[in-house]
């Protein structure tokens, strides 16, 4: 996903309204999500499908890696030689 670029990727909520198929097709294009505004404040974020599950694939991933992280601080790892040795009689 690309970063939003402030001065093209905002737009009011009565703006998308008014053009939602040819912001969306923009979205889809740039892989940049939308924000839309109300009231001048931000207030949704408007993203492409294929983009949002990849998104969500990184999370998780980053989410292990912060538990195994969280495990080796605790002393619960295993180190190299005995995963190994541990995957090498499983075979």
């Amino acid at each position: 996903m690309q970063r939003i670029k402030l001065d093209q990727d905002i737009h009011s909520l009565s703006e998308f309204r008014a053009n939602i198929k040819t912001l969306i097709d923009k979205m889809k294009a740039n892989k940049r999500p939308l924000v839309l505004t109300q009231n001048g404040k931000s207030s949704a974020v408007v993203m492409d499908v294929v983009e949002y599950e990849a998104m969500q694939e990184k999370l998780e991933l980053l989410s292990d890696i912060q538990t195994a992280e969280d495990q080796l601080a605790k002393g619960q790892g295993v180190n190299h030689n005995q995963a190994k040795e541990k995957i090498l009689k499983n075979l």
